[in-house]
């Protein structure tokens, strides 16, 4: 890279499409820009059309453009032929990766890939963003550039929204770039970004994971689910306000727009469970006509509902069926795959808890049968435990200076759940169904003698959902989170509800 740099030779950003790949295409876009070095450009593919990773047609059309070196950005590591095509053509190619590795590894010009057996780096479950900002550390230790000592740290709000974004266990490396990602979010001074959470009502000083996941993530990856990746590229990258906010609102257009089509897979497949007398240890369903790239988010809200792995498939052009699946946390979805005959799917990839594959019509209609009989054989040897309840609470108990203690061990997500406690003996003074939909929970619960009041929420479950009276005077237990809500004047304490028992 460094000698591409010097000789001015024309580099292409090769990233994914998602809140990885796209903030990581962000970090070395801004990288290359800081240094003075323009003779670059990103591509990211289209979702649907072009699929993960390197394709031999992007391929062919970056050697027309002239390029001398490919960078490859959470993708990359099992794309052999199409690297061996590049090859061919005179273009180097360098993988920057996280995804785990085949047998046989393309023969690039270098990988940077902690998954690999022969690499020695001691943290293993970086992002591919997180990858990538290893990579530039180490251009800058390597190189003479003209930057402020330090001036790589200002890039961490593109590593932090990545590493919590995806699905990365939020241990060791990944617990540092996450805790100062969030910590420059609150500085950023990105036009893009300042328009994304001013409009959304969020809170830059107060930000944290769950805006990442909730609020940043889903837009940026609204983009390429929607067909136009780039429009989440540029609004990170951009330095213009006015183009911020047009790009904003074109970002949140598609946002609504995707949220309506993922609604309405998952009613689909609810009501298929319904109609069957019993629901499959895996359930692996789809339909030609639903998109591949908004299937993840389908399965997220499947295995939420039914508490199961979900595959769920689509079709957008070509021969083979695309899809998506998530684990339950009580298997990987990668050994499920990779533990089924050969011939099920024409390719497969992804980590513990999400994947996605490809497959043939003729294997399609036996899938779920056979994934569902390999399960029973691998989900003993379950991935990740439950969460615990680490203590039980009286409403009184709940304070900020609790908060605070338990915040401490922030931020939250995969490998470092969010403490949850055991609300006891609380009194129901309220309970009503809130949203425009009237599909989010909100209580009042007071303590027996009702002289403190406590705010606890569910959404997208309604007093219905929990099989327990929730009328006023009623006494429950809840499992539950707190929290600190930023939506009005002042934060509030609350407790975000799990399960509630009767």
């Amino acid at each position: 890279i460094l000698k591409a740099i010097e000789e001015n030779q024309k580099t292409i950003i090769f990233s994914d499409y998602d809140t990885d790949g796209i903030p990581g295409a962000v970090m070395l876009h801004d990288f290359f820009k800081q240094i003075g070095y323009d003779n670059f450009k990103n591509y990211i593919p289209h979702r649907n059309l072009e699929g993960f990773g390197l394709n031999e047609k992007a391929v062919a059309g970056l050697a027309e453009d002239c390029a001398n070196l490919i960078i490859t950005i959470d993708c990359g590591i099992t794309d052999i032929e199409e690297v061996t095509f590049a090859n061919s053509l005179g273009m180097d190619v360098i993988i920057t990766d996280h995804h785990l590795p085949h047998e046989v590894v393309p023969k690039a010009h270098a990988i940077v890939n902690p998954k690999q057996e022969t690499c020695e780096y001691p943290f293993k479950e970086l992002c591919g963003a997180g990858v990538v900002y290893k990579l530039i550390q180490a251009l800058i230790q390597k190189g003479d550039f003209d930057l402020t000592p330090g001036w790589e740290k200002w890039l961490l709000d593109m590593a932090g929204i990545a590493t919590i974004s995806d699905m990365v266990p939020l241990v060791g490396e990944n617990r540092v770039l996450a805790h100062y990602g969030l910590f420059v979010l609150r500085k950023s001074p990105r036009p893009g970004l300042l328009t994304l959470l001013k409009k959304t009502r969020t809170s830059q000083r107060h930000l944290d994971e769950s805006d990442v996941g909730f609020t940043i993530g889903p837009r940026i990856n609204a983009a390429s689910r929607m067909d136009e990746p780039i429009l989440a590229f540029n609004l990170l990258s951009t330095k213009d306000e006015t183009e911020a906010g047009l790009l904003f609102e074109k970002l949140d257009h598609l946002n609504n727009e995707r949220k309506g089509h993922v609604a309405a897979i998952v009613k689909t497949v609810k009501k298929k469970m319904v109609d069957r007398k019993e629901i499959p240890h895996v359930i692996c369903t789809g339909h030609p006509e639903w998109k591949p790239g908004l299937l993840g988010l389908a399965c997220n809200s499947l295995v939420e509902h039914f508490e199961r792995p979900v595959f769920l498939w689509g079709r957008e052009g070509g021969e083979t069926l695309k899809g998506s699946c998530r684990s339950d946390g009580s298997v990987s979805v990668v050994e499920l795959m990779s533990s089924i005959p050969k011939n099920s799917f024409a390719d497969f990839g992804g980590h513990v808890m999400s994947g996605g594959f490809t497959a043939h019509d003729n294997a399609i209609h036996t899938l779920e049968q056979v994934l569902s009989k390999k399960y029973t054989t691998l989900q003993n040897g379950s991935v990740l435990e439950r969460d615990p309840i680490i203590h039980t609470l009286r409403v009184l108990d709940i304070t900020w200076s609790l908060f605070d203690e338990v915040n401490r061990f922030a931020p939250f997500g995969i490998g470092n759940p969010r403490p949850l406690f055991l609300l006891k003996d609380a009194r129901i003074k309220s309970a009503n169904n809130f949203g425009k939909a009237k599909n989010h929970l909100k209580l009042i619960l007071t303590d027996p003698d009702g002289f403190t009041n406590l705010e606890a929420i569910c959404f997208f479950k309604t007093k219905d959902s929990f099989g327990v009276d929730l009328e006023e005077g009623t006494t429950v237990s809840i499992v539950g989170h707190l929290e600190k809500s930023t939506f009005g004047y002042k934060p509030t304490l609350r407790l975000r509800i799990v399960d509630i028992l009767s």
